[in-house]
Order: C-alpha cells, then sequence, then structure tokens
C-alpha cells in the first residue's frame, strides 16, 4: 500500500544482500521459487525507499535488514523524486531511462549485479477497465522489451501475461495462487502495520499475527516474502500523499523511522526467518502433505464434560463428588492412553492441520497450525504430541522438532523515549504574512471559482482565492452590532478564512471525508469588504479510480447568510487568485531570505501569537549520537525546514481512535490495534543528523493558526529493552 504522492509509473527494484561475488548469474522460476545461478530459493525481503531515509543512513538499514535475516531488499525508483517538476524529464521515457542507467552501472543480476526482480506497475489492477487491461498490456511488453535479464512482476493484477508473474499484496495472502500454475507464489508487500494520517492513532500489528501470517503464506506453498515497509522513514518536503498521511511514514515497521531496532517485532522475525531457512530443501522439493490434527485436549475436555452430565443425571449429590474424584484420577492417570481413542475422532477438522514437505533426498519439514482465535491445542503428530497456543504456527524443520511458534515470542520489547539535548534554540525572530495587502497583489483574476491543484501545479500547498463584497450601510445586522454568517463548501484539504485581514476561522476535512464546509461568523463593514481564503493540501490524492480528477480547494459555494435580503452567493463572481505564500516567494528558507531585513526580533514579538507567521531560531548540534526529533507539540499546523531543507509538514491534530486493548489473535484489519488516542497523531519531527552543521544551524517554521515557539526542542530519541 503506498500513501505517498503517486506516480503514474512503479518500477521496483530487488537487490539481493547477500556476500557473494558478482558474477554473471541467471534469475528464472518455476511454479515453486525463483530459480537463482539453478537454485531454488526462499526469499524473504524488505521494502526500504531511499527517499525516505538519508544517505548517511542507507548502510547502516541495509545491515540491520541483513542481520535480520532478509536475502534482498525492495525499492521503489520515486518519479515524483526525479522529476520534481514536469518536464524535467520526460516522463514518456521515464522506465526506460531508469532501467537504462541500471543497466549502464551493471546493476542486474544477469550482468553480475544485485538486482534480481523488477516490478512495473502497482496494484493497478482493481482500478482497471477495458482501456487499462489495453494498458497493462502495453506495460508489460514495453517493460520485457528493455531485456534486464530478470523477471518482472505486477502484484493485484491477476490478469498479468506471460512471463510477468502475478503477486499478491495484504496484510494476509495463503490464499493467493498465481495466474498460471507454472509461476511461483509470492507476496511482494506484506504489511508489517499501517500508515498514519493526521487525526488518527498509531496502527499497531502485532508480531505474532505478522509471523503467523508469513508461516501460513510459506506453508501454503509460498516462496517470497517481501515486508511492506521493513523500515518505513519519513516522507520529508511535502512528498507525503494520501492525503493526510503524515510525515512519519514509520508503518510500524521492524526498524522504526529513525533507523532504529524495533523489538519484539525485529528480532521475532529474525528467527522465523532463520526456522523456514532450515526448512529450505523440503519446502522448494514438492507441494506439501496436508493432514487433520486433532485437538486432544479438547477433546479430553468434551469427554469428561459428557461423563459428568450423565452422573448428575443418574446420581445423588455424594455419588456426584464420589464420581468427581474418580474422575480427577482418571483424568491424570488413563488420559494417556485415551489420547489413541481420541486420534480416531475428527475434531475441529478445520482448524487444526499439518503441512508436511518431503524430498526425494529425505529432507522433512512440517508445519503445525492451529487457526482458532482463542483455543489453544495439543495435538498429535508422528506419535508425538506437541501444544499449538491460539492463532499459530509451528516449525518443525525435521518433522519432530520445533524450532519456532509465531506466537512464542521470546525477545525483549524496546520502549522509545524522546529525551532533552545540550541544544538551545536562540535569536527567535518573526516574519508575518501580509494579510491586509493580500488582495492588492494578486497573480490574476477570473470569474468563479477554480480547482487549486489546476492552479497551483503542486508548487505549493498554497492557494488564495479573495474577493471583494459591498455591504450597505443600512443593513439590520450592522445596526444590531452584530457578525454575519459565511458558509464556504471546499473539496479539501483545509481552509482559513479572513475577512478584512483577520482570521474569521479555519476547517478541516479527512482522509476518510475530504469534501467539508467552514460555517463562522465574519466582521463585515459598511462599504467595501475583502474576503480572503487561504485553501490549503495536505499532500496529493494517491490511490483510486481516476483520483487525477479528484478535486482540491473551495469549489463552491460561498455564501452570506443573514442579509436584509436573505442570503448572497458570491461562488460566480469576480475572484482573484494567488498561489503560495510571501514567505515562499521570497524564499525565507534559503541563506538568502533569512537575511532579509523583514523579520522582527524576539524583543518585538506579539504577545498573542498571530496566524500565518514564519519563525526563526539558531542552534548547535547536540553531543548526543542517538537520532534527532524536533517536538511540535507547542505548535498548530505548518512546515519546518533546517538549514533550508524541508522536514514535512507537521500537524498536532489529536488522535481520534479506539486504544483498546490489542489482542494478537483473529484477522488484523487497520483499527484493531492502535496506539496514542488523544495525543497528537505526530509531536516529533525527524531530524537527520547529516542535514546539521556544528554550530549555528537554522530553524525555520512557518505556522499556520498559532503555537508557542519558545516551547519547541531539540530531542534525542533513546531506546531502552526490558
Amino acid at each position: 500500500m503506498e500513501a505517498n504522492s503517486a506516480s503514474k509509473w512503479c518500477l521496483l527494484c530487488l537487490f539481493l544482500i547477500w556476500e557473494v561475488q558478482l558474477t554473471q548469474c541467471s534469475v528464472t522460476y518455476d511454479n515453486k521459487a525463483l530459480i537463482i545461478n539453478g537454485q531454488k530459493r526462499i526469499l524473504f525481503s524488505g521494502s526500504i525507499h531511499y527517499p525516505r531515509s538519508t544517505p548517511q543512513m542507507w548502510e547502516g538499514l541495509i545491515q540491520k535488514a541483513k542481520d535480520g535475516g532478509l536475502d534482498v531488499i525492495d525499492t521503489y525508483v520515486f518519479w515524483n523524486l526525479h522529476e520534481p517538476s514536469a518536464g524535467n524529464i520526460a516522463m514518456q521515457g521515464f522506465t526506460q531511462k531508469i532501467v537504462q542507467m541500471m543497466k549502464d552501472e551493471k546493476l542486474f543480476q544477469s550482468q553480475g549485479g544485485p538486482v534480481i526482480l523488477s516490478q512495473i506497475e502497482n496494484e493497478y489492477g482493481p482500478q482497471s477497465t477495458n482501456a487499462g487491461r489495453a494498458y497493462m498490456r502495453w506495460a508489460v511488453e514495453m517493460a520485457v522489451e528493455l531485456g534486464t535479464g530478470v523477471p518482472w512482476v505486477m502484484c493485484k493484477q491477476d490478469d498479468a501475461p506471460d512471463p510477468v508473474i502475478n503477486t499478491c499484496n495484504g496484510f494476509y495472502c495463503d490464499y493467493f495462487s498465481p495466474n498460471k500454475p507454472y509461476k511461483p507464489a509470492m507476496w511482494t508487500e506484506a504489511w508489517t502495520g499501517w500508515f498514519t494520517e493526521f487525526g488518527g492513532p498509531i496502527q499497531q500489528r502485532p508480531v505474532e499475527d505478522l509471523a503467523f501470517a508469513v508461516a501460513r503464506f510459506i506453508q501454503k506453498g509460498g516462496s517470497f516474502v517481501n515486508y511492506y515497509m521493513y523500515q518505513g522513514g519519513t516522507n520529508f518536503g511535502r512528498t507525503a500523499g494520501g492525503p493526510f498521511i503524515t510525515t512519519s511514514y514509520d508503518y510500524d515497521a521492524p526498524i522504526d523511522e529513525y533507523g532504529l531496532i524495533r523489538q519484539p517485532k525485529y528480532g521475532h522475525l529474525k528467527e522465523l526467518h532463520r526456522a523456514i531457512k532450515l526448512c529450505e530443501r523440503a519446502l522448494v522439493s514438492a507441494e506439501p502433505t496436508v493432514t487433520m490434527l486433532g485437538n486432544y485436549e479438547q477433546a479430553f475436555e468434551q469427554l469428561v464434560i459428557i461423563l459428568l452430565a450423565l452422573a448428575y443425571q443418574k446420581t445423588l449429590f455424594l455419588e456426584l463428588v464420589l464420581k468427581l474424584a474418580l474422575l480427577s484420577i482418571f483424568y491424570s492417570v488413563i488420559k494417556p492412553f485415551m489420547l489413541h481413542f481420541c486420534d480416531q475422532i475428527d475434531w475441529d477438522i478445520n482448524i487444526f492441520q499439518a503441512h508436511v514437505f518431503s524430498s526425494k533426498s529425505g529432507d522433512c519439514a512440517a508445519f503445525l497450525s492451529n487457526y482458532h482465535m482463542q483455543t489453544a491445542a495439543r495435538v498429535r503428530f508422528n506419535n508425538m504430541y506437541y501444544d499449538l497456543p491460539p492463532w499459530s504456527i509451528s516449525i518443525l524443520p525435521n518433522c519432530k522438532n520445533v524450532v519456532f511458534n509465531t506466537a512464542k515470542v521470546g525477545v525483549q520489547t524496546s520502549k522509545t523515549q524522546m529525551l532533552p539535548t545540550n541544544a538551545k534554540l536562540l535569536s527567535w525572530e518573526t516574519f508575518s504574512e501580509d494579510l491586509s495587502s493580500a488582495n492588492d497583489d494578486m497573480e490574476f483574476r477570473t470569474v468563479g471559482l477554480l480547482e487549486q491543484l489546476n492552479v497551483t501545479r503542486d508548487i505549493s500547498d498554497y492557494l488564495w482565492y479573495s474577493t471583494s463584497v459591498d455591504i450597505s450601510p443600512s443593513e439590520s445586522f450592522l445596526r444590531q452590532g452584530q457578525h454575519i454568517t459565511l458558509t464556504v463548501q471546499s473539496a479539501g484539504d483545509a481552509l482559513h478564512v479572513f475577512a478584512n485581514g483577520h482570521l474569521s476561522g479555519s476547517a478541516f476535512g479527512s482522509r476518510e471525508s475530504r469534501k467539508f464546509t467552514f460555517t463562522g461568523k465574519v466582521n463585515l463593514h459598511a462599504g467595501r469588504n475583502t474576503i480572503s481564503l487561504l485553501s490549503v493540501a495536505v499532500g496529493l490524492p494517491n490511490n483510486g479510480a481516476h483520483f487525477e480528477t479528484w478535486n482540491t480547494g473551495v469549489q463552491g459555494p460561498v455564501v452570506l447568510h443573514g442579509l436584509d435580503k436573505g442570503k448572497r452567493d458570491l461562488s460566480w463572481q469576480k475572484w482573484s487568485y494567488k498561489v503560495g505564500l510571501r514567505g515562499e516567494r521570497m524564499n525565507l528558507v534559503s541563506s538568502i531570505g533569512v537575511s532579509f531585513a523583514g523579520w522582527m526580533p524576539e524583543s518585538l514579538f506579539a504577545r498573542s501569537p498571530q496566524p500565518l507567521t514564519w519563525y526563526k531560531a539558531y542552534f548547535n548540534a547536540p553531543d548526543a549520537e542517538e537520532p534527532l526529533a524536533l517536538d511540535m507539540g507547542s505548535m498548530g499546523k505548518g512546515q519546518v525546514w533546517i538549514n533550508g531543507q524541508n522536514i514535512g509538514r507537521y500537524w498536532t491534530l489529536s488522535a481520534n481512535g479506539n486504544c483498546t486493548q490489542c489482542i494478537y489473535s483473529g484477522t488484523f484489519r487497520p483499527k484493531k490495534c492502535q496506539l496514542g488516542c488523544g495525543q497528537p497523531t505526530q509531536r516529533w519531527y525527524h531530524v537527520p543528523r547529516s542535514w546539521l552543521k556544528p554550530t549555528h544551524n537554522q530553524l525555520v517554521v512557518f505556522e499556520e493558526l498559532h503555537g508557542d515557539v519558545s516551547r519547541i526542542a531539540l530531542v534525542k530519541r533513546s531506546v531502552t529493552y526490558s
């Protein structure tokens, strides 16, 4: 699930991270697995998106992935990163250009490089129509003609034509089968968690369930698993999409946003990988033999209940007590002899299963599964008895000894804290957007309301809509000293309403409901008034049918209510437009902009925070070696820059959700396990150390609403284990 500003093209590359000599190799496949140099492999991969971390982090992330038992790193080539504005790269040749660059560097496995697999398009299938299917076939032909020498895949594309492999994305993929019997079952996005949206809680996926899902996929014949995400990272700048996706793209991944290991998820999955690798030769050799297992504990308990019921019906109370004592002895002494009898009874036929893989060379591996969400089980397999917790799978590499159970976590839990550093934010200065003259320097005027992205072309989150309103001195609301009501219908995502340069109020949409209506009082006077609407985008749409046609901005109607003649619709009068903010046009975040004489020193700060205000301060890099973040909990909504680089959008909107106890068993879906309800959705914002200088680092904050900059702090992320 790609919750980022999306591109039409998706080129995914998977890189081997084995320590091997790079010689010319071959990558093919059969119905069981990818075949690398003639050897069938069970492969574990992890998504790490290079734009969501810094180059200085990449080596450490790759090493941690390798240490976690991964064979492969998966990454997307981000179109919006390589073509930041339209026309810088001819998009008709984008995929060909990227692939050719990689071929020139001999990166594909067929050339001796580490790239073993490529993906074209991303989750296009559910949206496709007849025209879409024709496009899909063209995309496949184009990709194959590039001659990479490695297989191509398409995820969520059931009708992907040969030789492309169709693959599965989701929380579970054990139900999935490729569209041809000679293709392997591949899981290209095993969702380790879920993205976070402003106003929502953090979605946490228990590692017991994730491990269960992976083991279940492998026991059903799967041979390739890619964790999406293995390290989520940060949506720096304005790259977060959705809309309303947070700057943090942590995803509850095994490696967190800052590059630190998240336990027990990292360690438990590492043990899972080790256990499955012990079974590799058996897994890739043949299809499994599936047998049903009896739950002997449950069977015996049911038998005891039946006997007790009979005893109760036929005896007096004292006789019942005596029989209970006898049954207790029976349970402890005679029970082992009953197990053979229970073995002949078909208990919970669909709940308890054994998947057994055997090779011609004698390798044997077994997966014993308990699909029940609440009931533990004791099962008999190969004349031995095994205890299975609810919703779990045990792995037996030799068909005898259990080396791993998905529900039994033996790894310490990590606890993260944001601790103070010795960095002090000094020399605060401020610059306010000049709202009084906002209508004087508009870029153009036209009749009616325009769609925002068609005007801004996404060079800014902000678009001003301004119009004039003449009010007669005889209006009753003026004579009565009242304010008039304004309603504004917006297609998304946020709106700040100003009347004569004063903020009248704000309104916001959400990911579930982008459209909203502002209703509020505006202070108008007799004569000519200016109504200015600052529409704010909170990321580009990224998923859904024809999302390029989705609207953003003020669509109207815009109506004044409470006039003597009723209401006045302003939608079709002349409106003035300006893209972006004055501070953006002045480039206040650059070295030139920060020297602008219009900055006001701290001593002249307004006592009450004003909307649409820029703040600037300086700090020295802290001594700590831990990852760093800005604590923005005292602020409202806006953007932050460090030394001219955009950290991202911030918004301290409180999380609304249902943060109850999380139970690992049972089908996982977003909203099942939530954290942080009632707290800001995102309070801390990653500051990459590589963006800092030893001294005199510049911090610039643009605040749309209001906040207390004196409480902004640079903190360090510390991890302890228990």
